[in-house]
């Protein structure tokens, strides 16, 4: 079982960027993104469920970033507009192969985690 992310860059604050998790091994229910900063623990950003298409996001991301998937694929792809300088971390997909809802946020529910892509937003 394999996670790819891709995507992460250099932006300026304003700009937009799109990261994508490619699984590999195996279908999952529910993927997701978290990412770290520096020195901080690591935050949730978004999280899709597969079928249905049932959708979550951390606050501070809300409005600006968007998550979708594309089932054939087993694909994810995080769209991440207007970024600011606060949205720099180290990005990372995780998969499980079923989150309930009210756990879509917590680390724990994920059992597959991706290897990180790094996304620098400069002021």
């Amino acid at each position: 079982v394999q996670l790819q992310a891709s995507g992460g860059g250099l932006v300026q604050a304003g700009g937009s960027l799109r990261l994508s998790c490619a699984a590999s091994g195996r279908t999952f229910g529910v993927m997701s993104w978290f990412r770290q900063a520096p020195g901080k623990e690591r935050e949730f950003v978004a999280a899709i469920r597969l079928r249905g298409g049932a959708t979550g996001y951390g606050d501070s991301v809300k409005g600006r970033f968007t998550i979708s998937r594309d089932n054939a694929k087993k694909t994810v792809y995080l769209q991440m507009g207007t970024l600011e300088p606060e949205d720099t971390a180290v990005y990372y997909c995780a998969a499980a192969p079923y989150v309930i809802l009210s756990a879509l946020s917590s680390e724990s529910s994920y059992d597959y985690w991706g290897q990180g892509t790094q996304v620098t937003v400069s002021s």
